[in-house]
């Protein structure tokens, strides 16, 4: 299905200010962690999550008061905010995992936040949902998260140097690196907690990415046999134009399948449908600008692997000159 006309933009033409507006919300991303740093989860940081549900409405204040007497200074430091749908009155609070990693020591700081909210009086609650992520398992989570990325920019990097040329490999891996700190920066603007369900939402983001870069880089392959007197710059212009419907039906569809998600997914998957809303903005962004622009300042004046080139008449050898 064909939505737009044939079309004949100068993508390549912005490619200088698309680097310079990435790179703006990248150190804006980066100055925004720098000074209030970058929230993790309990996935990452350990610690126990307690959800509370009370009867009437309480407010966060009283919560937050009633907490603050817990023993050792433990809840002096809790987060504590609106859990779920408003109308439900409950009350999420997590606090830094401070007992040994044995036994049942692991479950006292929860147990304690519970006794802290009964014995202020501030209504009566019912424990829904609890979490426990010691600093051991937090610390392997991390390890593990870092490595699955590390891994997934390696194989792709190494895909597409085989599959294409190095030149394209590396904006791609530019491409999909950017999308990354992109989603950072955002996590931080909007202090979403870094958990396993971001860290899955990143590495979809990477696969998503990708898969559409490479559908232009193909293009751009193919087009090198038909363009083969123009330079790289205005063969990806055209390759981007020619696939530039259907980027737009795959980042529409699945952006508003993100967006449901988003709404009506729950708190529980908030910061993925949010790592994934933004993701697709920014894969698709990139794969018009950042990943094109960086093989064409890569690959600059060397000849295009794959490329028929035209003999120059220099070049060619000379015959016998027919007869008059």
């Amino acid at each position: 299905m064909q939505i737009l006309p044939t079309t004949h933009f100068d993508f390549a033409r912005w490619r200088w200010h698309a680097i310079a507006l990435s790179l703006l919300i990248m150190l804006a991303g980066a100055a925004t962690i720098w000074t209030k740093g970058l929230p993790l989860g309990v996935d990452f940081a350990g610690g126990s999550i307690v959800i509370v549900k009370f009867q009437a409405a309480t407010p966060v204040e009283r919560v937050r008061g009633a907490i603050s007497s817990m023993p050792n200074g433990v809840g002096n430091d809790a987060v504590v905010q609106e859990y779920g749908n408003p109308s439900e009155h409950m009350v999420l609070v997590r606090v830094a995992q401070t007992a040994a990693q044995s036994g049942q020591n692991l479950s006292q700081d929860a147990d304690a936040v519970v006794a802290a909210l009964k014995q202020a009086n501030i209504g009566t609650l019912e424990v829904v949902g609890t979490e426990i992520v010691g600093p051991v398992v937090g610390e392997q989570l991390k390890k593990q998260g870092l490595l699955a990325t590390v891994f997934a920019l390696t194989g792709i990097l190494v895909y597409i140097a085989l599959r294409f040329q190095v030149s394209f490999a590396v904006g791609a891996i530019a491409a999909t690196l950017h999308d990354l700190l992109i989603c950072l920066a955002f996590l931080a603007f909007f202090r979403y907690d870094m958990t396993l369900n971001v860290i899955a939402g990143l590495l979809t983001i990477t696969g998503y990415s990708v898969n559409d870069t490479i559908v232009i880089f193909d293009r751009v392959r193919e087009n090198m046999r038909s363009m083969r007197r123009d330079n790289l710059s205005n063969i990806v212009n055209v390759a981007v134009n020619q696939t530039l419907g259907r980027t737009i039906i795959t980042a529409g569809t699945t952006l508003l399948s993100v967006v449901a998600l988003y709404l009506f997914g729950g708190e529980v998957l908030e910061g993925f449908a949010f790592t994934m809303l933004v993701g697709i903005i920014s894969g698709t962004y990139s794969t018009i600008f950042i990943a094109a622009a960086i093989a064409i300042m890569w690959q600059g004046r060397k000849p295009i692997k794959g490329q028929v080139v035209a003999a120059s008449p220099e070049t060619r050898k000379p015959g016998r000159r027919r007869a008059s």
